[in-house]
């Protein structure tokens, strides 16, 4: 193996979470009768550049097909932030009626659709052809196709060039990480700014949020790395926002490296300056998450057993791709786990991968009365619980894993 940005070959290990499904391969009652392909589900560290990434195992395309389960827009904190960002990058950059922007990974539309609303111009870049048709039905234009320096070239060539670009949770999906960068540094104009937001690996560290590995993530993002590998890819970060999503998570401002109209701003050099002396540099940093992991692996299973004991009924909620890291690394069943809830009909009536757990309605919560829900999107907790708020009725409690185990 070499390392993704570098193609250095020498690397320490971080976590290895044994095998499982790509976590986002819902089983439909047709696939339910046949086997699963696990992949092994290892992350080590390159020691020269300190890009984390997990190891190859399968394409991608394997992981973002055609019937891909993730929508946006079923998480109502994730579109108010969409809508503040819009709102923010607009004033910031004085965008309007003459701008486009171009959104990377736009998924079913959660995004631009508030671009568009404010008149400015919008195109998206989304592979999944099923979200992809979700954000035409908002009348958002959308090209379904993975994004890199060829797609970037071809969309300049027609005269769309954009003044704002955004990749929000995509640039650790890539396994071509530079050509995916590289390609802003085309799609861009001169003065042009592209922002990415990815979860920040200090949080993932500090937090023992292991369950954010899984296959689709090909990398794990600190701002020292992403700052190497734009610079080597023509690309100058000027600014960097600390934020509460995902854990925590960073975005991150870039413009072309020929461009001074954007200053760098103090939080740059102040971020990785933290980072430095967090240890992202030093080996023993990635020590400790494989400890962490295996401890919470273990107090979640103690206590869906004990409850199993106490004649107590669980369910899961909200079947996301952390979850079921989470729940596979375990080892759980629906013997321990009968079913999970989520909002999205693209997942209920599918099995979880690996674990082969239901995936259902939220009506079933009211219809069984459980004495508690785990919570499996644990970033999603509060919002989670204020819609659920109902399970306290009748003593219900909430339950989440990470970073210790807790019920409320």
């Amino acid at each position: 193996m070499k390392c993704r940005n570098c193609a250095h070959e020498r690397f320490i290990p971080f976590a290895d979470l044994g095998s499982s499904p790509p976590s986002n391969s819902y089983l439909s009652d047709e696939k339910a009768s046949g086997p699963e392909v696990w992949y092994p589900l290892r992350v080590t560290v390159c020691i020269n550049c300190w890009l984390v990434q997990t190891e190859d195992f399968a394409k991608r395309d394997e992981f973002f097909s055609d019937d891909y389960a993730y929508f946006s827009s079923f998480s109502t904190s994730w579109l108010a932030h969409a809508e503040r960002y819009v709102n923010a990058m607009a004033d910031r950059f004085k965008l309007g009626s003459e701008s486009l922007v171009v959104e990377v990974a736009s998924n079913d539309g959660y995004l631009l659709q508030y671009a568009a609303a404010r008149g400015i111009g919008t195109l998206g870049v989304e592979p999944t052809e099923n979200t992809a048709e979700a954000a035409r039905a908002k009348g958002i234009d959308v090209v379904s196709e993975f994004f890199g320096v060829e797609l970037a070239k071809a969309l300049v060539a027609q005269g769309k060039s954009a003044d704002l670009s955004a990749a929000n949770n995509v640039l650790a999906h890539v396994p071509d990480i530079n050509d995916f960068i590289a390609g802003f540094a085309i799609l861009l104009k001169p003065n042009g700014v592209a922002t990415f937001e990815f979860p920040h690996l200090l949080k993932l560290v500090e937090e023992n949020q292991f369950d954010t590995i899984y296959h689709e993530h090909y990398s794990y993002l600190s701002l020292t790395s992403v700052e190497s590998m734009m610079r080597s890819n023509g690309l100058r970060i000027f600014d960097v926002e600390q934020l509460p999503t995902h854990g925590g998570s960073l975005r991150v401002y870039a413009t072309p490296m020929a461009n001074e109209t954007h200053a760098e701003m103090p939080a740059v050099a102040e971020l990785l300056a933290q980072e430095e002396v967090a240890g992202i540099k030093s080996v023993n940093f990635y020590s400790q998450l494989q400890l962490e992991a295996e401890r919470i692996a273990d107090e979640l299973t103690h206590f869906l057993l004990q409850a199993r004991k106490d004649g107590k009924s669980v369910c899961g909620y909200g079947a996301a791709a952390k979850g079921n890291t989470l729940i596979n690394f375990a080892g759980i069943k629906p013997r321990l786990l009968p079913w999970i809830v989520d909002r999205n009909p693209a997942k209920q009536g599918r099995l979880a991968p690996g674990s082969r757990i239901p995936i259902v309605e939220e009506e079933i919560i009211r219809r069984e009365r459980p004495d508690y829900v785990v919570i499996l999107p644990w970033n999603l907790r509060e919002e989670v619980a204020e819609q659920l708020s109902y399970v306290r009725e009748w003593g219900g409690k909430f339950v989440t894993a990470i970073p210790h185990l807790t019920i409320q």
